[in-house]
């Protein structure tokens, strides 16, 4: 194959796999500079990037990927070796370089240091405020954010954000400190999570390092660390964390910390941490509701290229309720419509849907009595009316639920449910479920019904 051929292959592949804003960053000026075969199953494929900064940014950061993409290709074992060269302008570049949007043009050398600065820090440069769904469920948590990166230090300091898993915490974190190194790419940043912060202090005590580590932190203006609640009941960590605090915030910088708790809700955290906590603004950030779901997986479908119709990501946002897995779940439907051929669409959405909730959402093992028994709990009926051949509407729709559980996440063959509901035919068992995945995505009830069901199964 092709070396050129070969490279827009596994670029089609990182696309999927990368936001739109890495991707237009790292990818556009790469190429494949020669391939040497070791042997019929073994090569080594020469990766060339424009500078030394992309080159090792992508050998650092992509190489598995790269590796992954290139090995299913070719079919063949690949190492991978990384060169600083320019691309030759062949009529293939020409041609890209004159196609419109923003993973052909030529960024502007303020905007290549700003996004240098911006992966220097550790930070994504796809969590950024663009791509922050905002409702009234994280609107004060992203006004408050917004105000801190226009002003550091002066709007809410320290800024405390918290919340439970995928809410979008570390998401408005990082765009306050992208944000704030756009307009000052050589400010000092310093990202990290709290375990971090806490290997380099071992570390620096057992290297006898602790005066650059001490210098490091401290001469930060703005300060970005996630996940605080981990330094609690550490003695060291907090007492080096307090002055660290103090110095950053005396010398007027900027100060962020998420959290999945408010700060008196962490045990073992010494009390004048807790009390430079709470001296600024703290906020809860609650979890997404469905609106704001469909938000989400529209804009992760735009920063990837696709044109993702607004009934599908309803249905997608209807029956995922984990932020985190609503992106991974797109990936897979785009990968499946690609392998098929198929365009994307709701049925092919739903036949996805019905055998990838159990997998995304892993839980302890429950047996189908025990969800027969949660439904039935639930709507206030019987086992033998669920299992039994009565049809009135509260009662056919209970058994409609009962089958969607049944497939979604103990994830039953269809014939199999139906000899569990009384020996009914597996077309039966089909329609029931289908019917309650395009529900979903329309009855706000019917979603709170559901999810009532699932916390008495898994507590």
């Amino acid at each position: 194959m092709d070396k050129d051929k070969l490279w827009q292959i596994v670029l089609e592949n990182l696309k999927l796999s990368l936001s739109s804003a890495n991707f237009a960053t790292w990818f556009p000026q790469t190429f494949i500079n020669k391939i040497k075969e070791v042997d019929k199953n073994h090569q080594i494929i020469e990766v060339a990037s424009p500078s030394t900064f992309i080159k090792d940014t992508i050998e650092n950061r992509y190489y598995g990927l790269i590796k992954e993409a290139l090995d299913k290709t070719t079919k063949k074992k690949n190492d991978l070796a990384f060169v600083v060269k320019q691309v030759k302008k062949s009529k293939r570049i020409k041609e890209q370089e004159s196609k419109k949007g923003p993973l052909f043009e030529k960024a502007k050398p303020e905007k290549s240091t700003a996004q240098e600065a911006i992966v220097r820090a550790g930070l994504r440069p796809d969590f950024n405020f663009e791509a922050f769904a905002v409702n009234t469920t994280n609107q004060m948590a992203h006004a408050a954010a917004r105000a801190v990166s226009e002003s550091p230090g002066k709007a809410y300091n320290p800024l405390f954000l918290y919340g439970g898993v995928g809410v979008g915490k570390t998401h408005l974190m990082q765009a306050i400190g992208s944000t704030v190194l756009e307009r000052r790419p050589r400010l000092n940043i310093i990202y990290c999570m709290s375990e971090e912060f806490t290997t380099e202090i071992v570390d620096a005590i057992r290297k006898k390092t602790t005066k650059q580590f001490k210098d490091k932190y401290r001469s930060a203006r703005v300060l970005l660390i996630d996940d605080i609640q981990f330094i609690a009941g550490k003695t060291t960590v907090q007492e080096e964390f307090f002055h660290t605090f103090n110095a950053i915030w005396r010398a007027g910088g900027q100060i962020v910390l998420t959290s999945d708790r408010r700060p008196d809700e962490i045990s073992s955290l010494e009390d004048r941490l807790r009390s430079r906590f709470e001296g600024g603004l703290t906020i809860d950030i609650q979890d997404p509701d469905f609106e704001l779901r469909t938000a989400i997986v529209l804009i992760k479908a735009q920063q990837r290229g696709i044109k993702l119709p607004m009934d599908i990501a309803q249905l997608i946002a209807g029956n995922i309720t984990s932020t985190r897995r609503l992106e991974g779940f797109l990936i897979r439907l785009v990968t499946e419509a690609d392998t098929k051929k198929e365009p994307l669409t709701p049925e092919l959405t739903s036949a996805l849907l019905g055998t990838t909730n159990a997998e995304l959402m892993p839980k302890r093992l429950v047996k189908p009595k025990e969800v027969l028994t949660a439904v039935v709990n639930f709507y206030n009926f019987k086992n033998k009316d669920l299992l039994g051949p009565r049809r009135p509407k509260k009662l056919a729709l209970a058994r409609q639920v009962l089958m969607y559980l049944l497939r979604t996440e103990l994830k039953m063959p269809l014939m199999e449910i139906g000899q569990f509901l009384g020996n009914r035919d597996h077309t039966t068992i089909m329609y029931g479920v289908e019917k309650i995945t395009k529900l979903l995505p329309e009855s706000e009830e019917l979603r709170v019904d559901i999810a009532g069901i699932k916390q008495k199964l898994y507590g």
